[in-house]
């Protein structure tokens, strides 16, 4: 029996947590970071593994800090998916930092997903979408393979027009 091939595909999923929201749209509590992961992520690996389908996570440094949060992020690297950098804060004015701010949210977060995770991200997105030249640089600078900050489509555009809204 010859087993069929996949399509080569790239899905990936930037873990916003709901303190992340709560932030962009001014809600109160956010500085206290509620999250989801306990139920999100369970569930979504669970269906990934239904469909098998292994895909990149894009984690914020931030959610590392809580240590109820390990488990899940450990779960997502020993079930088999690829880890990213989606910063250390999600500002999603990173693009206005200074190189050097930058250098920091990068590094901070990439020490922060090895800590929890036990893997190095391989690729970066920016919160919001946003990227710089300064960004690239750091990324070229760190060994990162990949930046997944724009969306080259017409969805960019009004994902930006909702994000701001």
């Amino acid at each position: 029996m010859v087993e069929k091939e996949k399509p080569l595909a790239s899905i990936s999923l930037y873990l916003d947590n709901q303190w992340s929201y709560m932030k962009i749209h001014g809600d109160d509590g956010w500085d206290k970071y509620p999250s989801y992961f306990d139920i999100f992520i369970p569930h979504v690996l669970n269906l990934l593994d239904e469909l098998d389908i292994k895909i990149t996570f894009f984690i914020v440094g931030k959610d590392t800090e809580q240590q109820e949060n390990f488990k899940y992020l450990q779960m997502i690297t020993q079930r088999g998916h690829e880890v990213g950098n989606h910063s250390y804060n999600h500002e999603s004015w990173l693009q206005s930092y200074s190189f050097n701010q930058i250098k920091e949210e990068i590094q901070g977060a990439e020490e922060a997903i090895i800590r929890a995770t036990g893997q190095k991200p391989q690729g970066f997105r920016g919160p919001g979408f946003s990227w710089s030249i300064d960004l690239l640089r750091v990324l070229e600078s760190r060994d990162y393979l990949y930046d997944a900050s724009t969306l080259p489509t017409w969805l960019g555009p009004l994902a930006r027009k909702y994000y701001f809204w």
